[in-house]
């Protein structure tokens, strides 16, 4: 297959293709970031499963258990190949850079490129963890899917941005004209609200966890955790009140059972990581969303208390996870990453900053740059060093 010269094709907040070097790049920075900070040499988790392995918070977290503590890992996660029309996804990428990387730096990774709700992706990852692990004392679950196929019934659930009870009118910013306007968003049905909680909720985890523990696959202290986000008041309508909120309570619900049951067989812990905003494919696609977290950024960055997905993963991993570590919780038991976004001064700023943006004076008071700049960075492009005008192998595997 001849190489391709690849340049970015959007729309909105959907980018249809991807650069492989610069994706390449992007695992390789977030390597090196872990691996300088792992100099201390403190133990961690040594066996881990990541399901939903390839972008954000689950890349980051792989990335954490590899290079921070050696960890032996697997991936689940659901990425388009390559053909000869199209790029393959970010996410393919990026686990093609990770293995490639894992290989060179002699650590065992396997990862299975299939549906997360399946049974046929969990019988793959129990035959692998099996043959090649041995027991599991990490569980992350960081699936972000927009539908599900129930593997019992058949049946195809999608989720929907919405707010419950009634509509919900803020700003928002549009991610290509860069107009920030208000948008209405009617409240969703009751088949909306299951629909989302059935794809975004903690039924899965559980089954995963189920699954594990019928195969014997579960080591003893073994902890899992699932991670959410909660954000300021400003946005509850459409996210914490919302649908999405729904699911999130419904994935706090399967933590606590979760966290009883490894308790009682394996003195294990199940827990809700609460995480900052940052720029993902499925956070794009929430509006009000953007715009808020191009005006924090701009808060952030400028008291630098600003952290991405991999400067995140590596304060759970090391400051939460690894051995020697005193962690601390909320009054509901979970574990917030976010403390820095939430911090009394910065909200207030982005509070006064919220009620005075307009489409005018956008780039003043908020970073709406920096926002574009980290969702084209999650596809491969404008990363500092890649000569986009070059052509580049796009049929890669893993």
């Amino acid at each position: 297959m001849p190489l391709q010269i690849v340049q970015r094709r959007s729309r909105g907040f959907i980018c249809v293709n991807a650069h492989p070097e610069g994706c390449r790049r992007n695992v390789e920075r977030q390597v090196a970031a872990i691996a300088a900070h792992a100099k201390s040499g403190r133990a961690g988790p040594a066996r881990v499963l990541v399901v939903g392995a390839s972008t954000g918070y689950g890349l980051a977290s792989r990335i954490a258990a590899a290079w921070g503590f050696g960890a032996k890992t697997v991936g689940v996660c659901l990425e388009r190949e390559p053909d000869a029309n199209k790029t393959a996804s970010a996410g393919f990428y990026n686990t093609a850079a990770f293995h490639a990387l894992a290989q060179k730096d002699g650590l065992f990774a396997a990862t299975i490129n299939e549906d997360a709700f399946s049974d046929a992706a969990k019988r793959s990852v129990a035959e692998i963890v099996r043959k090649e692990m041995g027991r599991l004392d990490l569980i992350i679950y960081s699936v972000a899917a927009p539908k599900k196929k129930d593997p019992l019934s058949g049946s195809v659930h999608t989720s929907a941005l919405k707010p419950i009870g009634e509509a919900y009118t803020n700003k928002t910013v549009d991610l290509d004209t860069e107009n920030v306007t208000e948008v209405t968003i009617a409240p969703a049905s009751d088949a909306e609200i299951a629909d989302t909680v059935a794809v975004m909720g903690g039924e899965d985890w559980k089954l995963w966890l189920d699954m594990l523990a019928a195969e014997n696959l579960l080591a003893e202290n073994v902890r899992t955790l699932a991670y959410s986000y909660i954000g300021p008041e400003m946005t509850w309508p459409i996210y914490r009140d919302g649908t999405i909120g729904a699911a999130k309570k419904d994935l706090e619900r399967a933590a606590r059972a979760l966290d009883e049951m490894l308790d009682t067989r394996w003195g294990g812990e199940a827990r809700i990581a609460v995480a900052k905003a940052i720029v993902t494919q499925a956070s794009a696609a929430i509006p009000v969303v953007p715009l808020y977290m191009s005006i924090l950024f701009r808060v952030m960055n400028r008291e630098k208390l600003h952290e991405d997905a991999l400067e995140q993963m590596r304060r759970l991993f090391f400051d939460f996870l690894a051995e020697g570590a005193m962690p601390k919780f909320d009054e509901a038991g979970r574990i917030r990453l976010d403390d820095r976004e939430m911090r009394s001064d910065v909200q207030a700023e982005v509070t006064a900053a919220w009620q005075n943006v307009t489409t005018e004076n956008l780039r003043e008071v908020s970073d709406f740059a920096g926002f574009q700049h980290a969702f084209r960075a999650l596809f491969g492009f404008e990363i500092e060093g890649v000569d986009y005008s070059a052509p580049v192998e796009t049929q890669l595997s893993w």
